[in-house]
């Protein structure tokens, strides 16, 4: 299928499955979720850039007028031209996010084309990168909105941080709630929100139309032209205005396409424009407030409703990216780069609203960490932008081998979009480079954590299933030694959980050694994640009797997308709707449980990537658990493994 068909095929199953008042529903559940990072970015974006580096950048017509344009048009060509019209194209069956797109990307090339195995390589990076920003980005939300109180009244800055936590952790506690309830309480407070600062921009914008002015992009060559070393200081904290943006795509799946579209162009993008127009217009007449620059759009009376409004927002500001990092984490899981995780559907309309334990509460203690550790959205803000705009540059990559290998675009236009934004994105990329020693370092850290983990896990998983195959021995010979061995037949079904078609499973040979039965009927059942996150139940299984008729033994293998549930009965009663003779509701099931113990020598791995992989492995879901099978009837057969 080429990727144009991909896209119309998802394009009708969501027309279809989404009615205008289900559309409306997602639109809304969107703007509480998908927006809330991008949408509360006002709040820190102009005062960062103002009083970055000591304050190089001044509140004089060239600089303000500059800097007012970069913002327009960073969110323009950024958010605009490549998530919402370009990137959110390369829609993986409805989902988005780096990792997606790089599966997608890569059933477009050769097997054996060396970009095959770099893209995923790229995928794993760009969502290292993704889980650095989302640690980061809810505690400069939050910080920046609780700040406000020190305007109402000074004494009040002692209660910021304390009252920040309490924030963060009531979010975290409520996650389980599911995105789709979180969208629904949320999203009537971020219309409250967008109107306001479209409202607040407007007032301060009639006063004084001139920076309209600000909206031609010569205004932003001058500034970089005129003022280099100085728009190169600036462009660090200018890609704040664009937080959120990769979790735009990532949340993808959370509420799908057209509702994410329908919400950017006629609420959210206007009421930001609107937004950063009137502070640079307020900066303009009045220098002094570029410390506080959108509270004071308000009127005194005003302020502290607006606080509150604000810190509403910034609660919901971090669902974008909490949400996406469970995107991110079940693709990475399900594509083979991290262990099996308990995931909980949470939503009615959209496959994708799950919640993760375990990603949850690891957020949640990087995040308050850091809250307590940076204790200011200055400071917090400093830190950001170098993960997100390597994001933006691995993504950028990735679509474009996509749109070459899948969309056939001709070769002129992949030059101009990709001229565009490796310009945009890597002016930006190089200007965060210098805040490497100065909080940078963090979000890169954490990525370095998370890339190493993933492929860590990957690796791991190859070299113990080498050396399970080596200690179970080829199918053949048991069954062969099954023939000869005058094992007992007792009736009924079993059901062995295996990870390849070649070794016998550890569970059939040590039950056969201790017990000396078979049951009268095997079927040995693999689990193969597919690069797309559906398969059709005609697609999903592939059945292969193993040696003669006598012997009982059925193989069968279970194709499951990166976002399907693998749900081993359901699997078995649909191999059961097309002929095989198999009562997944009666049958037993048996699961080898492998212990990892150091061997204390090289076995393809380092020490420290060793000891990694195996506390991964014992934090894993419980098999029975991950495959929904029934625990009555689940046997578990546990051996040890050396590695």
């Amino acid at each position: 299928m080429s990727g144009t068909a991909t896209t119309s095929v998802a394009e009708a199953t969501e027309t279809e499955t989404q009615t205008p008042h289900k559309r409306g529903a997602l639109t809304l559940g969107a703007l509480g979720v998908v927006f809330g990072d991008i949408g509360t970015s006002p709040l820190y974006s102009v005062k960062t850039v103002f009083t970055v580096d000591g304050g190089v950048v001044q509140a004089n017509p060239v600089d303000v007028y500059g800097v007012t344009s970069c913002f327009f048009w960073v969110l323009a060509l950024i958010v605009t031209l490549k998530y919402v019209m370009v990137v959110m194209q390369a829609d993986n069956d409805g989902e988005g996010g780096v990792l997606s797109l790089a599966a997608l990307t890569r059933k477009g090339v050769p097997t054996r084309a060396k970009r095959w195995g770099l893209i995923m390589m790229l995928g794993v990076i760009g969502a290292a990168l993704f889980f650095g920003d989302s640690v980061i980005t809810p505690a400069v939300s939050v910080m920046s909105a609780v700040e406000g109180l020190e305007l109402v009244h000074p004494g009040l800055a002692a209660y910021v941080v304390p009252l920040g936590a309490v924030i963060i952790t009531t979010l975290f506690l409520t996650q389980h709630k599911g995105t789709d309830l979180v969208g629904k309480a949320f999203g009537p407070v971020m219309v409250v929100w967008f109107v306001m600062i479209a409202v607040l921009g407007a007032i301060q914008v009639v006063r004084d139309p001139h920076i309209l002015k600000a909206v031609s992009p010569t205004y932003a060559v001058a500034f970089i032209v005129e003022h280099p070393g100085i728009a190169f200081v600036a462009g660090g904290a200018v890609v704040l205005c664009v937080t959120g943006a990769e979790a735009l795509y990532a949340d993808m799946g959370h509420f799908g396409r057209k509702p994410i579209n329908q919400a950017w162009f006629f609420l959210v993008f206007p009421s930001l424009l609107l937004n950063y127009m009137g502070q640079g217009s307020l900066i303009l007449g009045h220098p002094e407030t570029v410390n506080d620059s959108f509270y004071l759009l308000a009127p005194g009376w005003a302020r502290l409703p607006l606080v509150i409004l604000a810190t509403m927002a910034t609660v919901i500001a971090s669902q974008s990216v909490i949400s996406g990092a469970f995107s991110a984490a079940r693709q990475a899981e399900r594509l083979g780069y991290l262990p099996h995780m308990t995931v909980r559907h949470t939503g009615q309309h959209e496959e994708g609203q799950i919640y993760i334990p375990s990603v949850n509460w690891a957020l949640f203690i990087g995040v308050l960490v850091l809250l307590v550790v940076f204790r200011s959205s200055e400071r917090l803000a400093i830190a950001y932008g170098l993960a997100v705009t390597g994001t933006f540059l691995l993504t950028t990559t990735l679509f474009l081998v996509y749109a070459h290998t899948k969309l056939r675009w001709p070769l002129w236009r992949l030059i101009a979009l990709g001229t565009v934004l490796y310009v945009v994105e890597g002016l930006l990329f190089a200007a965060n480079t210098v805040k490497l020693f100065h909080g940078g370092w963090l979000p890169l850290a954490i990525a370095g954590i998370m890339g190493a983990s993933m492929l860590t896990w990957r690796k791991g998983r190859r070299i113990v299933m080498a050396y399970q195959s080596d200690v179970e021995g080829p199918l053949t010979d048991f069954i062969r030694r099954a023939r000869n061995g005058h094992l007992n037949e007792v009736p009924g079904t079993a059901v062995y959980l295996h990870p390849n078609t070649v070794s016998t499973p550890l569970a059939l040979s040590e039950n056969a050694r201790f017990n000396r039965v078979i049951h009268e009927k095997v079927f040995i059942v693999r689990t193969v994640p597919a690069y797309v996150p559906h398969v059709a139940p005609q697609d999903t299984v592939t059945v292969d009797r193993t040696g003669a008729d006598s012997d009982h033994i059925t193989q069968l293998t279970l194709h499951f997308g990166f976002l399907d549930d693998p749900d081993v009965p359901a699997g078995l009663r649909i191999a059961r709707d097309h002929g095989v003779d198999i009562d997944p509701d009666t049958a037993r099931y048996f699961v080898s449980e492998l212990t990892l113990l150091d061997a204390g020598r090289y076995r393809g791995m380092r020490k420290p990537f060793k000891l990694l992989f195996m506390a991964m492995s014992h934090n894993a879901a419980v098999p029975a658990d991950y495959y929904r099978l029934p625990r009555e009837r689940t046997v578990m057969i546990g051996a040890q493994l050396e590695l």
